[in-house]
C-alpha cells in the first residue's frame, strides 16, 4: 500500500491575486498557512488493468481505464483527471479521503489533486519537486478541467508551512515565513475558525471574477490591487510580531472582497460576521472565494469565550486547528508494481 497525504490551507490575504488573468498581468501576492487537516489517497496495487476509485467524502465508486474516453464529470472528475495526465495502463485502486468537508474554502480540492500527483508520481519512481507537483497538479485543474482557478491552494498543500507565494508570468517564487516560537503560538491561538455547515462551488463566484479581470472592469481591478497591498502589509505584520495588525488587514481585505463578485458573501455571512465582530473579533473572512464553508476569525484570547458562544449560538461548529509546516507527504510506501507492469505499466503522458 502507498499512503501519502497533503494538508489543507488558510489563506491570510492576497486571494484571488493568484489568478492567471491578474497576476500575468500585475503580479500576484498570497500569504498562507498550512493546518493539520489533511487530504489522503490510499493506492493498491492490483493485477489487470484500469483503476478502481472510490471517495469517502462522496459516497461514490467509479472505475477508469485509459483505453476510455475521458469524461470530466461527476464528483471524480478531478482525480480521473490526474489518472488520465499519468496515462494509467496497469491496475490499481484508490481510496480519497479528507478531514474537512469538500466545498468548504481550504483548498480541499487542489490537496485532492496535490496528494494524487504526488502518490503516482513515488508508484512511478519519479523524485518530483514540490514546485513541480504543485504546477503539475495546477496544470490539471486548469488547463485539463477548465478550472477557473489560480495557483495558490497547490503551491501550499505541495510546499506546506507559512509562506508568501508571489506569482509572476515567469513563474511562482516561495518565500518561507519563520516567526520567532512565541509570535507564531499567539498567532495560532488567535485564530478561530468555524464551520457554518455550508459548503459553496467556488468556480461559480470565481468564473465572475476571472470575467470581471479580462473585461478591464476598473473596480474589479482597483479591488485586487488593495487585496494585494493587504498581503505585502500583512508579510510585514507577520515579521514584526504585530499580530493585532494582521487581524485589521483581514477585516480591511474581506470588506473590499465582498465587493469583488456576486456570491460572494449573503445575509447570512455577513449576520455571522457583524456578531463575531460586535463580541470582539478584530477582523476574519469567509475562507476560500467565499459563499459558504469555514468562517476564519482574528480574535485575542480574552474575547475568544465571548465569541465562540456567540457562534455557536447562530449553529456553527469550531474546528481547532494547528499550523504544520509539512506539505505533501508519503506516509508509508510498501507498494509493489507488478511484473507484468514493467516497461509499460504507467507511463506518463507524451
Amino acid at each position: 500500500m502507498l499512503l501519502v497525504r497533503a494538508p489543507v490551507r488558510i489563506s491570510f490575504a492576497g486571494g484571488g491575486t493568484d489568478l492567471p488573468d491578474y497576476y500575468e498581468r500585475f503580479g500576484g501576492l498570497v500569504v498562507s498557512v498550512t493546518i493539520d487537516k489533511y487530504f489522503y489517497v490510499f493506492l493498491h496495487p492490483t493485477r489487470g488493468r484500469g483503476v478502481h476509485i472510490s471517495s469517502a467524502d462522496f459516497s461514490t465508486f467509479s472505475r477508469w481505464s485509459a483505453d476510455e474516453e475521458p469524461a470530466w464529470d461527476g464528483h471524480l472528475r478531478l482525480p480521473k483527471a490526474v489518472l488520465h495526465d499519468f496515462s494509467v495502463e496497469d491496475g490499481f485502486s484508490v481510496f480519497l479521503a479528507s478531514e474537512v468537508p469538500p466545498g468548504t474554502g481550504l483548498g480541499s480540492s487542489s490537496s485532492v489533486a496535490v496528494a494524487l500527483t504526488k502518490a503516482i508520481s513515488t508508484y512511478l519512481g519519479q523524485r518530483l519537486t514540490p514546485a513541480e507537483i504543485a504546477e503539475r497538479a495546477a496544470g490539471t485543474e486548469i488547463q485539463k478541467l477548465g478550472s477557473p482557478i489560480g495557483k495558490q491552494d497547490q503551491y501550499a498543500a505541495a510546499f506546506g508551512g507559512l509562506n508568501v507565494f508571489r506569482f509572476e508570468r515567469g513563474g511562482v517564487s516561495v518565500e518561507r515565513l519563520v516567526l520567532p516560537p512565541d509570535t507564531r503560538r499567539e498567532l495560532e491561538a488567535n485564530l478561530l475558525l468555524f464551520y457554518t455547515g455550508d459548503s459553496r462551488q467556488a468556480n461559480v463566484i470565481l468564473q465572475r471574477q476571472r470575467e470581471s479581470i479580462s473585461a478591464g472592469h476598473v473596480d474589479i481591478l482597483e479591488g485586487l490591487h488593495a487585496i494585494k497591498q493587504s498581503a505585502h502589509e500583512t508579510k510585514d505584520a507577520l515579521e514584526r510580531g504585530d499580530l493585532d495588525r494582521v487581524g485589521e488587514l483581514l477585516h480591511r481585505s474581506w470588506e473590499t472582497k465582498r465587493r469583488l463578485a456576486s456570491g460572494v458573501t449573503n445575509a447570512r455571512i455577513d449576520e455571522l460576521y457583524r456578531l463575531a465582530r460586535e463580541h470582539g473579533a478584530l477582523g476574519g473572512k469567509i475562507a476560500g472565494a467565499g459563499g459558504g464553508g469555514f468562517l476564519l476569525l482574528y480574535c485575542q484570547r480574552r474575547f475568544q469565550p465571548a465569541v465562540c458562544a456567540a457562534m455557536e449560538g447562530q449553529g456553527l461548529y469550531r474546528m481547532d486547528t494547528r499550523f504544520v509546516d509539512g506539505g505533501a507527504k508519503v506516509l508509508l510506501n510498501s507498494a509493489t508494481r507488478p511484473a507484468t507492469a514493467s516497461g509499460n505499466g504507467l507511463r506518463e503522458a507524451a
